[in-house]
């Protein structure tokens, strides 16, 4: 495994975006974090960029960090979910993208949705532990309800940016 130094200092910039980012949203208060998902944005682009190894380190680092430096989200268990979900969202779009030379749109929601697969999975089994149950019902509006409109906003920015990024000379 060879690591390259601008690589990985690209891959700190996607995580002091993925700590600043959602800062900026947890002080508007109330739920915009849940509803617009400012974490998911640099891990994904990440992946897309960097590919699926960064991605996923950066997926996996993103959501604890903030734990620790904010407290949100809390540590347990959904900062340990959301580390999964986003680990998952990391490596699968890079894997797929940069790896595989699959369309942006096909990996982009492919790892949309294994993320909130693996969230899910996560969820359950860490809250099966504490003796707490979750429904299906909880799943489907905490992944697709209410963060429509994150998900929208991934579905447009995201491509966006990797072309405008992938099109910048200076960028790259």
């Amino acid at each position: 495994m060879k690591i390259k130094t601008k690589e990985l200092s690209r891959a700190g910039l996607f995580l002091a975006l993925g700590l600043i980012i959602p800062y900026v949203f947890h002080m508007l208060g109330g739920m915009a974090g849940q509803i617009f998902l400012p974490m998911h944005l640099p891990v994904i682009l990440c992946g897309f960029l960097l590919g699926g190894r960064y991605g996923l380190i950066v997926g996996i680092i993103t959501p604890l960090l903030n734990s620790l430096l904010t407290g949100m989200p809390p540590i347990y268990p959904t900062g340990v979910a959301m580390a999964f979900e986003l680990g998952t969202y990391g490596l699968i779009s890079g894997y797929l993208y940069k790896r595989k030379r699959i369309n942006m749109f096909i990996s982009l929601i492919s790892a949309m949705l294994l993320g909130r697969l693996v969230s899910g999975a996560a969820n359950y089994i860490l809250l099966s532990m504490m003796g707490k149950k979750y429904m299906l019902e909880v799943f489907l509006a905490s992944s697709f309800i209410t963060p429509i409109w994150g998900i929208l906003i991934q579905l447009i920015l995201i491509p966006l940016l990797v072309k405008l990024i992938n099109s910048n000379k200076e960028m790259r």
